[in-house]
């Protein structure tokens, strides 16, 4: 299993955050972080659920992470394994993650698809996403896995709609003419664009695009 203690700084003062696996006795944790992240007008309906983290946590615990300081949890990130066809990579979230239950994780899949990831909105500013996403890296690569890959919401693109095109908009971030609060953070991460996805997932900002991006294991010929 995994489990690792780093620094992190908060204005300036360095701050240890411990990065673990999640289980049973975090749920009540792990959803008072989707509660956070995700307030009205966002449906509650759709944080996690104690059954969807059950799941997780059964089919694949490897890719079931938390991170916590000082006692409390205030972020987490979620994978699955899945065979992944780079020339046929078009899907949607609820396809690929089973709706975030992962009853599709395939435990010879040599792909590590991240479903979700989140952080309390008070410790955006410490850099627990990229740790986060720094955790599925290392786990690629403890496992001898091709990649990490995941879908990016464009939560940009609506502003920017009427005069771009989603390939257009995608070349502008990437050329860091426009910056988009996901793309731009995962690009940060290392993470690189493989497919433009239309129908991606139920989303206004995005317009339903997703913006399917990978990170290589450097290890893997």
């Amino acid at each position: 299993m995994y489990s690792k203690s780093q620094y992190v700084f908060q204005e300036g003062k360095p701050v240890l955050a411990i990065v673990r696996n999640y289980g049973v006795d975090d749920f009540d944790g792990l959803i008072e972080i989707q509660r956070e992240s995700f307030p009205p007008p966002f449906p509650s309906e759709l944080w996690w659920n104690r059954e969807q983290l059950l799941s997780h946590v059964k089919h694949y615990p490897k890719g079931a992470i938390c991170v916590e300081i000082d006692g409390e949890l205030v972020g987490s990130i979620t994978g699955l394994l899945v065979d992944f066809d780079s020339e046929n990579p078009l899907h949607t979230w609820e396809e690929v993650t089973d709706s975030g239950y992962i009853r599709t994780h395939r435990p010879e899949g040599k792909t590590l698809y991240i479903v979700d990831v989140s952080v309390k909105p008070a410790f955006r500013k410490l850099d627990l996403g990229k740790l986060l996403i720094q955790s599925m890296y290392e786990r690629v690569v403890e496992d001898r896995l091709d990649r990490v890959l995941g879908g990016g919401r464009m939560s940009g693109y609506h502003l920017h709609a009427d005069e771009l095109s989603p390939e257009s908009y995608v070349e502008a971030v990437v050329a860091g003419e426009l910056r988009d609060p996901v793309i731009s953070f995962l690009l940060r991460c290392g993470r690189t664009p493989v497919a433009l996805v239309p129908n991606y997932l139920e989303d206004e900002e995005s317009l339903n695009y997703g913006l399917l991006m990978e990170w290589r294991n450097p290890f893997i010929d």
